[in-house]
């Protein structure tokens, strides 16, 4: 394998990887980015939407040891529509590597996607790697994500509690995000509005067709307020309606940051 720069010389996989640490030397406003393809002498990327083709084993090696050097690995939904990706680091003797250099077993798999168009089958989404995919009008729009001091995860959950304090406490928000711009001054009003006022209207209207009912004598079916039963289905639908609700937003925030720590 020829090294074209810098210092040209003939190198291997194994003593280019052994010289990169970026660790070692993290930037002090963003985190490092490396950029790992293949390409044709003509400018191609792909042949009939895939990558594979082009490369060599030397190249697939290179792309394998990468995955041992970083915290996640960031692809595109069209891309893993064509590759169909399972584990990031499959071999067992690369992920005890990664856990020698300080890092998780799996680096994070970071799939931006606008749409959710992405191939749920795939051996990614039931493996035991981590995915995280991007799609939220306050991630994706160019101007909301400068409010956030913390990015990742961590810039997800200081959003994510935005809106729910807006729309059920206090309306608080996180030290780390500057709420006091156009965009979160309407979107957390519009959050208030919705999430406080017009649950009231529906409550209000339940109660008055309630109140407009007729008593009937209690029977064998009735089902009677009073009693465990009742309390016990009520507070059951609860935690699953709001575990439902909640729990994709945490594993995008809080869950995945704990992951990666």
């Amino acid at each position: 394998m020829q090294r074209l720069t810098p210092d040209p010389a003939e190198t291997t996989v194994e003593q280019q990887l052994d010289g990169y640490r970026p660790w070692e030397q993290p930037g002090e406003e963003r985190p490092h980015v490396a950029m790992n393809f293949a390409a044709t002498l003509d400018g191609r990327a792909t042949i009939e939407g895939r990558s594979g083709q082009i490369g060599s084993d030397n190249d697939t090696a290179m792309l394998v040891g990468l995955r041992t050097r970083f915290d996640a690995v960031m692809i595109g939904a069209g891309t893993m529509r064509a590759e169909r990706y399972g584990r990031p680091v499959s071999d067992p003797a690369k992920r005890e590597a990664r856990k020698r250099l300080g890092l998780p077993h799996d680096p994070l798999m970071v799939i931006v996607s606008g749409r959710l168009d992405l191939p749920w089958d795939a051996p990614l989404f039931s493996e035991a790697g981590r995915v995280l995919v991007f799609t939220a009008a306050s991630m994706a729009l160019p101007t909301p994500p400068h409010s956030m001091l913390n990015p990742g995860a961590h810039g997800f959950s200081e959003v994510l509690y935005a809106f729910t304090s807006a729309s059920n406490n206090n309306g608080s928000a996180f030290a780390g995000l500057n709420a006091n711009t156009d965009w979160f001054n309407t979107m957390t009003g519009l959050a208030m509005l919705l999430g406080r006022f017009l649950p009231m209207v529906f409550v209000l209207a339940l109660a008055g067709s309630l109140a407009g009912q007729r008593p009937v004598p209690a029977t064998a079916g009735t089902l009677r307020t009073e009693k465990p039963l009742f309390a016990g289905l009520l507070v059951g639908a609860v935690l699953i309606i709001t575990g439902l609700t909640y729990f994709p937003a945490l594993a995008l925030g809080p869950l995945a940051e704990g992951l990666a720590s």
